[in-house]
C-alpha cells in the first residue's frame, strides 16, 4: 500500500507556483480519490499568504516556519520536510532546479525510491506506479515501475498535468514547526539576481512568438518578427538561441531564463526540454510547430503542427494577414 502523498508547493514573493494545482492532478494519477497533503516552508507573512492560498485546493497544509528557510536552500529544506515526512510517504515536487537539488538527497534519507522528471503517472493492476520519463531529448520515452509501499520522491515536470482549478477544499493549516529541530547547513543564501530586461519585456506579453534550433539561421528570426507583428505579440526565445547570441538572454524563456505567462504561445522549432518549459505559467494556449513528430513539445501542445518553420510560418503569416 502507498502512503500519504504529499506535495511541495514551490512559491515567491508570496505567490504560489502554477505547479502547486498541477501537482494535485499528477496526485490524483496515482489515487483517483487521493487528498494530498501540502506542505509548505519560508518564513514571516508571506509564509502565511501562500498558506491561506494553498488551502482553498489541499485539504491539509503543513506549514514549517524558520528564518533558515527564508530562502529555497535545498540542504536546509531536506532538513525541515525530514522532520515531519513519513518513511512511506509519497512526495510530489517540481521537476527545477530546487527540487532536482533536493530530492535525490531526501530519498536517500528516507530509503525511498526516486523518480526525476516524470511526465505521466499511472497505478499498475498490480499495485505499482508506473512513471514515465523522457530521454534523448524527447526521443524515447522510458516506463519506470516503483514500489510504493516502501515510498517515493517524484519530480514532476512543469505543464506536463492541467492543473486543478477547483479550489475547493476549504482547507487546514497546521503549523509543524516546533517540529523543526536544528536547520544549520553548510551553505548560506547570498543574494537574488533579477534577470534584466532587455529592449523588450517579455512578460508583459500577451502573444509569444517563441523560436528554437528549428529556425535554422539567424536570417530567419526575420520571419518569426513577422509572424509577431501580424498576431500582436513579440519574439522570445530558447536558450541555443541566446548561446548562439541570435537574441539576447532577456528574450530567453526557461529556467535559466525569463518567467513568462502570456495567453498564447506559439513554439517555432522548440523541442521542449524541462528547462525551456518550466518558463511559461498560467497555462497559456501552446501552438507547437516543429518537424519532428516526437518532439517533447507536442506532449504540452493545445495545437501541434508537424512542418518546417521556415516554410510554415510565412505562409501563416500571409493567412493571417489577409484574414
Amino acid at each position: 500500500m502507498a502512503g500519504q502523498i504529499y506535495v511541495y508547493i514551490a512559491h515567491k514573493g508570496g505567490v504560489i507556483d502554477d505547479t502547486a494545482l498541477e501537482l494535485i492532478a499528477a496526485a490524483k494519477k496515482i489515487d483517483p480519490a487521493a487528498r494530498p497533503i501540502a506542505v509548505v516552508t519560508g518564513s514571516g507573512a508571506e509564509l502565511d499568504q501562500v498558506c491561506a492560498e494553498a488551502a482553498k485546493s489541499y485539504s491539509q497544509v503543513v506549514k514549517l516556519a524558520s528564518p533558515a528557510l527564508a530562502h529555497p536552500n535545498a540542504e536546509v529544506v531536506r532538513k525541515a520536510l525530514l522532520a515531519i515526512l513519513p518513511k512511506d510517504a509519497v512526495i510530489l515536487m517540481p521537476h527545477g532546479y530546487l527540487g532536482m537539488d533536493l530530492s535525490p538527497g531526501l530519498s536517500v534519507k528516507l530509503d525511498s525510491t526516486y523518480v526525476a522528471d516524470a511526465i505521466d503517472l499511472e497505478k499498475t493492476a498490480d499495485g505499482k506506479l508506473k512513471a514515465v520519463r523522457q530521454e534523448y531529448g524527447g526521443q524515447v520515452s522510458t516506463h519506470v515501475l516503483c514500489r510504493m509501499d516502501d515510498g517515493i520522491v517524484i519530480n514532476v515536470r512543469p505543464g506536463a498535468f492541467s492543473p486543478d482549478e477547483s479550489r475547493s477544499a476549504g482547507g487546514q493549516v497546521v503549523d509543524k514547526s516546533g517540529e523543526l529541530g536544528d536547520l544549520a547547513a553548510s551553505r548560506e543564501f547570498l543574494e537574488l539576481v533579477q534577470a534584466a530586461v532587455g529592449d523588450v519585456d517579455i512578460t508583459k506579453s500577451d502573444v509569444l512568438v517563441a523560436v528554437g534550433r528549428g529556425i535554422g539561421d539567424q536570417e530567419n528570426l526575420e520571419i518569426a518578427e513577422e509572424l509577431a507583428a501580424a498576431v500582436g505579440g513579440v519574439v522570445c526565445c530558447s536558450r541555443p538561441i541566446v548561446d548562439a547570441k541570435w537574441l539576447e538572454k532577456s528574450r530567453q524563456v526557461g529556467t535559466s531564463g525569463q518567467t513568462v505567462k502570456p495567453k498564447v504561445y506559439l513554439a517555432c522549432g522548440i523541442s521542449g526540454s524541462f528547462q525551456h518549459l518550466g518558463g511559461i505559467k498560467g497555462n497559456p494556449f501552446i501552438v507547437a510547430i516543429n518537424k519532428n513528430p516526437k518532439a517533447p513539445i507536442f506532449q504540452v501542445a493545445d495545437v501541434g503542427i508537424v512542418a518546417d518553420v521556415v516554410e510554415f510560418l510565412p505562409e501563416l503569416t500571409e493567412r493571417i494577414q489577409e484574414g
